[in-house]
């Protein structure tokens, strides 16, 4: 017997039309590239987000159609994450962080019809130009006396609006249909697609609202310093839509200085990001005291890496905020675990409610994890016990967008994340160690076999590993050890030199370690974990007073 309950679409355009008419007067700010602070509500996202979807119908943008964005977080990229899945495309949002060619890859991957781009990117597109084969138009997010002189014959994207009005109804489609599309980092290999569906992404927005989730509220201001290019947003742009939720958007100006200006002029009440951004934070604001009172944040959520228990001691007792740590992937949407206290929790001294925050946190519904061993087998909740973390849910990848391999879940619909964890009795999750050598710093992954590969083309390096190591701002930091070809020299400096020609500026490692010979397994592989067991005291030159 089936219910009988009206069987309405899960879709993003109804975020929009609910914010737009039951919060229509809740502000949204933006710095914007320009400089200036830009002023608007949700009443007003919604007309501006119905001309758009207009306009790139207009363009001759159809369903399935990828959109991409080169863009920082401001309002009108927020108008892009609500008129493209809107009418029906796909919106493809890029990180410019990227190596160039990983950039290209991936909008060659996507097959990316529109791309949008704020000016500040328009050097780092003019090269790819002659190369993105598919791109029928350039669209500048500005107005037509800033277009980029170096685009040609690139669109205005506020002329394009100005072309439309708002009269347009938000078509119905199955929920399940394609509504954004985001590429992991590539720390293996090339990036890879992950392709949200309208329902998994509303299923993700209302646990970001609820109180054992993110407790996102309509008496939020949001201080959105996670770049909208990862993860859309951790996916609180439209968790704030179907909350009313106040947003705050940085642009491009995520110095410790501007978000604590912006947050203090805005009263911010909570605020996101990885953690190197708050470490500058805090450091700033130990520098400027009086900048501290100013402030309204009563919980910042971090992620992107492991968030120092040291940090967490920090905002508790220099803010009085409280540190949610989450968990996730790109292929988690990423929400999979949330860092909440729980009740029984308030009794406890400080310091050891600092440990539990220190992990990452409880799996939230709608989210299963677990972890196994190497046979497959599952491993208790004992706080202990560390093995293969697997994830399975309405918001976990199930393929790959246009991969050739299509098999990325066991028999039972698990997806292994890579990372080697435990899970305590509680239900916490502690990340352990990688299965993968790839390094994590600042919140952004870098390959250690890309860099290895890197180096050894150089023609005085004989063999090459790289090691992730701590680092007291950006949590790790690679270190390149390298073996010298016989009778050929070369020095650290000319080595990072001719890696900074061909990896992105913050692969780069912080320093070069030249030794004879590098431990391998009977079958030839490096031991890594005997290069980080001999380094475990280095201590980088970026971190040395």
């Amino acid at each position: 017997m089936q219910g009988l309950m009206q069987n309405k679409q899960l879709l993003i355009s109804t975020l929009i039309e609910h914010a737009g008419l039951n919060h229509p007067e809740v502000q949204i700010v933006s710095r914007t590239c320009e400089g200036t602070i830009h002023r608007t509500n949700y009443a007003t996202l919604r007309k501006r987000a119905k001309q758009l979807a207009k306009a790139l119908l207009a363009l001759g943008i159809e369903s399935g159609d990828r959109v991409g964005t080169l863009a920082w977080n401001t309002y009108r990229h927020q108008e892009l994450y609500f008129a493209v899945p809107g009418m029906g495309a796909v919106l493809h949002t890029i990180n410019p962080r990227l190596f160039a060619d990983q950039i290209e890859y991936i909008i060659q991957h996507a097959e990316d019809t529109v791309l949008f781009f704020d000016i500040t990117f328009s050097t780092l597109l003019e090269p790819l130009l002659p190369k993105l084969k598919h791109v029928r138009a350039f669209i500048a997010l500005c107005d037509i006396d800033q277009l980029p002189q170096n685009i040609p014959n690139c669109l205005s994207y506020e002329q394009l609006l100005r072309e439309q009005n708002d009269e347009f109804e938000w078509p119905e489609f199955a929920e399940t249909q394609a509504a954004s599309l985001c590429y992991t980092s590539g720390t293996t290999g090339n990036p890879k697609g992950v392709l949200y569906s309208h329902r998994s992404t509303l299923l993700h927005a209302f646990t970001v609202c609820t109180v054992d989730g993110l407790q996102l509220s309509r008496k939020d201001c949001v201080l959105l310093a996670v770049p909208m290019f990862h993860v859309n947003a951790w996916g609180f742009p439209y968790a704030a839509a179907m909350c009313g939720a106040k947003v705050c958007f940085p642009a491009a100006q995520i110095d410790a200085a501007s978000l604590c200006e912006l947050a203090a002029q805005e009263q911010c009440t909570m605020s996101i990001g990885v953690p190197t951004v708050w470490l500058s934070v805090m450091d700033y604001l130990e520098h400027h005291p009086e900048k501290t009172k100013q402030l309204n944040i009563n919980r910042i959520v971090m992620g992107g890496s492991a968030t120092p228990r040291a940090l967490i001691d920090r905002i508790q007792n220099n803010l009085n905020a409280t540190t949610i740590q989450a968990w996730g992937m790109t292929e988690t949407s990423p929400m999979g675990t949330i860092g909440n206290l729980l009740p029984e929790h308030m009794a406890l001294e400080q310091s050891e409610r600092f440990d539990i925050q220190s992990k990452q946190g409880r799996a939230i519904y709608g989210v299963e994890i677990r972890v196994i061993d190497d046979h497959g087998q599952v491993l208790a909740r004992d706080g202990v016990s560390a093995g293969h973390l697997q994830v399975r849910g309405p918001w976990i990848v199930s393929a790959y967008f246009k991969a050739d391999e299509q098999n990325i879940l066991d028999a039972h619909g698990w997806f292994s994340t890579g990372d080697i964890a435990c899970i305590s009795a509680e239900g916490y999750l502690q990340i352990t160690d990688r299965s993968k050598d790839v390094i994590k710093s600042g919140g952004e992954w870098i390959s250690s076999i890309d860099l290895e590969n890197t180096a050894v083309a150089h023609p005085a390096i004989q063999e090459a590993a790289v090691i992730g190591l701590n680092h007291s701002k950006w949590q790790e930091r690679p270190l390149l050890v390298a073996i010298k070809r016989p009778d050929m020299q070369i020095d650290e400096q000319e080595l990072i030199h001719f890696l900074s020609k061909r990896v992105a500026k913050w692969w780069l490692p912080d320093d070069v370690v030249f030794v004879q010979s590098l431990p391998h397994t009977a079958t030839g592989k490096l031991q890594k974990n005997v290069l980080r067991e001999q380094f475990k005291d280095f201590v980088f030159s970026s971190d040395r007073s």
